[in-house]
């Protein structure tokens, strides 16, 4: 704990010297910082898919920094401080887990998350309501995860995890009336509606949609470049159906 301690105060001592000593850490507000902000978090991200614990590492250091930066920020400006920050996240710990500080009892994750819920509701009254938490700006599909996540925590959820799959049959069945309709903005909104039943499909079986989606990305990219290798100097747009067939046969071969 003391090395921790140290190696935290140390990196609060280095803020404050680039804060006065550095030209570019000494412009910086918290809108500039934003978009630096969003680019380390895919980084972390990005290390953590690959299962690449000195990525990790330093992605969260740049993190780490990011939030001592806007703490540095914020008692510049008077509102708050690193100190403010960290007893603050304590608090709210200790206030959502009755479970460990207290004498409420929970057993299984789900009860676990089921209470931090109601805790957030109960404590914040947002005024949209349980669904009011979570952050506009984040990308659709962890959006609708999270979104089905909260609405589930309420009670909100089909019965069974198998139920689920109905639904995503019945917004199949949509999109197909929609397409035969020839009806572009009708198709996008089922289109939209099939994207949210497979990501609670993912859910409720324990799959992460983020995370799957990006192994297969990083599948056809795998097997495309596969491809361009094999065919050489030769385009695409040159060659038949049945030679572009071959060639990602031959790449999913080789995998």
């Amino acid at each position: 704990m003391e090395n921790k301690l140290r190696a935290a105060a140390r990196l609060l001592e280095v803020m404050d010297t680039l804060r006065v000593k550095c030209p570019w850490d000494r412009e910086q507000t918290f809108e500039s910082l934003r978009n630096n902000t969003i680019e380390e978090t895919y980084e972390l991200v990005d290390a953590i898919a690959d299962s690449n614990m000195d990525g990790i590492k330093e992605e969260l250091g740049d993190l780490l920094l990011h939030v001592i930066f806007y703490s540095k920020l914020g008692e510049e400006a008077g509102a708050f401080d690193f100190a403010d920050v960290a007893d603050a996240e304590c608090d709210k710990l200790i206030y959502r887990h009755p479970h460990v500080y207290s004498d409420i009892h929970a057993d299984t994750p789900a009860e676990v998350m089921q209470n931090w819920e109601e805790l957030k509701l109960r404590k914040k009254k947002r005024q949209g309501g349980i669904l009011g938490g979570v952050p506009r700006s984040l990308p659709a599909m962890v959006k609708a995860f999270r979104v089905g996540e909260k609405a589930a925590s309420s009670g909100f959820d089909w019965e069974k995890k198998e139920d689920v799959w109905a639904k995503v049959k019945e917004e199949i069945a949509e999109i197909e009336v929609e397409m035969a309709n020839g009806n572009h903005e009708r198709t996008t909104d089922e289109i939209g509606d099939l994207f949210f039943a497979l990501i609670n499909m993912c859910r409720l079986y324990g799959i992460d949609p983020e995370l799957a989606l990006e192994k297969t990305n990083k599948k056809f990219i795998s097997r495309f470049q596969h491809m361009e290798a094999e065919a050489g100097e030769r385009l695409f747009s040159e060659m038949s159906a049945e030679e572009l067939d071959q060639l990602w046969r031959n790449a999913k071969k080789d995998e």
